[in-house]
């Protein structure tokens, strides 16, 4: 796991550098200095609670000034309770992705789903206590609690793939701003909840319903109450798909804090950012949901080719809907070692709303491919497995590439499709590997 330097780090020490006082306040709320001593509250408070897996229960005496000592050594070093393994790429908001071979289940495990934050969790998060609203261009508003969800509607599990906009995003050239994901922003649990499409239907949606609006409890990094770090919805009749859920439990569990605990969609097949964590409210409109990152140039790419770094006018980009054909190896890691000649490749591959149809890979920079075996997606949504045997032909250092192809006949590329937000980047994944004999 590479180091991140104070200049490469995007959150706590960016604030800490030039005036620690002014950071404590910006970072971890409203602070007082009569015998300069601060203390932790509001979003702030939250903040460290929901990254620890607990309260701080001596918040009032913490020095101000100071980094807190679980970010003192680096991100690097910080350690986010449930989750094991995951590469911090910033710490405000939270956000870290899981490398290759730690998802190498069929399952992702929840201790290896990323985290892609765009705010600050809710400190406050009783499932007992939850409301949902369903309103908006409906002819009966719902007001739901999460047991109400399961005595109301059929309770599901599905195995669902949510994957950021934005992963890939590290290898464009020129750089596109935003998290520099590589390739862990993606995983596949399964979801436990009821469908989307049946809590819609009980509201008794209406004829002029265009798009869905969804709003979670988690707050702005400002901790301006008004604002609201994120906002996006999807188009009618994607959320009336039977594959979206409105769930209450991962891999048989209650949601993780950092995966929106207690309750959240799961839009799979189109950006992670659809899957509102948190969920509180969903609001029917007449319009194009206008929220916070659905406008402007947020989760859209041009709406034609254009070459790298070309400059692009807002009114040309469109909005992401699906997610492209990707294939993910997760088996053998990157630059291990090989003792023999042969060696068993394995990984997944998925495509927004469509099914892979076959996977290959080779061994020799694409002059030659060979298929992979690919099992069937275990439901709607779910991506899908493959392996491959391979054999070298003499000891040396070679890589595997993999190349996955959707039921519409398109393949992933060699080369990124270059856009200014660095989305969508769906190119051939390579492993290193050094091949004994």
């Amino acid at each position: 796991m590479k180091k991140l330097d104070k200049n490469q780090t995007q959150g706590i020490y960016k604030y800490y550098e030039n005036n620690p006082e002014s950071a404590d306040e910006k970072i971890f709320g409203r602070v007082s200095y009569p015998d300069r001593r601060g203390f932790l509250k509001g979003a702030g408070l939250a903040t460290m609670a929901a990254v620890l897996g607990g309260a701080i229960p001596f918040h009032r005496n913490m020095p101000a000034g100071i980094i807190p000592a679980a970010f003192a050594e680096g991100l690097d070093n910080v350690v986010i309770e449930g989750k094991d393994g995951l590469t911090v790429l910033n710490d405000r908001p939270m956000n870290a992705e899981t490398p290759p071979h730690l998802l190498d289940d069929d399952v992702t495990p929840t201790k290896h789903h990323f985290i892609r934050n765009n705010g600050i969790p809710p400190m406050q998060a009783d499932p007992a206590s939850w409301k949902l609203t369903i309103d908006g261009l409906v002819d009966k508003p719902l007001t739901l609690s999460i047991a109400d969800l399961k005595k109301n509607f059929e309770v599901v599990e599905q195995q669902l793939v949510v994957e950021c906009g934005g992963n890939g995003r590290a290898f464009f050239d020129p750089k596109a701003s935003g998290n520099q994901w590589t390739y862990g922003a993606v995983a596949c649990s399964n979801w436990t909840g009821v469908r989307l499409a049946d809590v819609l239907k009980a509201a008794g949606v209406k004829k002029d319903a265009v798009y869905t609006a969804h709003y979670g409890a988690d707050t702005h990094l400002s901790g301006d109450a008004s604002k609201l770090p994120i906002s996006r919805g999807v188009p009618m009749v994607k959320a009336m798909g039977k594959e979206n859920l409105i769930a209450f439990a991962q891999n048989g569990e209650a949601l993780h804090p950092m995966n929106g605990a207690p309750l959240r969609l799961v839009i799979p097949g189109w950006p992670g950012s659809c899957s509102q964590k948190w969920l509180k409210r969903i609001q029917i409109r007449d319009q194009i949901h206008d929220g916070p990152k659905m406008m402007g140039t947020a989760y859209r790419v041009p709406n034609r080719p254009i070459a790298p770094g070309e400059e692009v006018a807002k009114e040309d980009f469109e909005i992401i809907e699906r997610m492209p054909v990707k294939s993910l190896i997760t088996s053998p890691q990157t630059n291990s070692q090989v003792n023999g000649s042969e060696a068993m490749i394995r990984g997944h591959a998925w495509s927004g709303d469509r099914m892979v149809k076959k996977v290959q890979v080779s061994i020799d920079f694409g002059a030659t491919w060979m298929d992979a075996d690919l099992a069937k997606p275990n439901n709607t949504g779910a991506w899908q497995t493959f392996k491959a045997k391979v054999k070298f032909p003499q000891a040396g250092y070679y890589e595997v590439w993999a190349k996955a192809t959707d039921d519409k006949g398109i393949s992933q590329p060699f080369a990124i499709a270059w856009n200014p937000k660095g989305y969508l980047n769906n190119t051939f994944h390579r492993i290193a590997l050094i091949v004994k004999g």
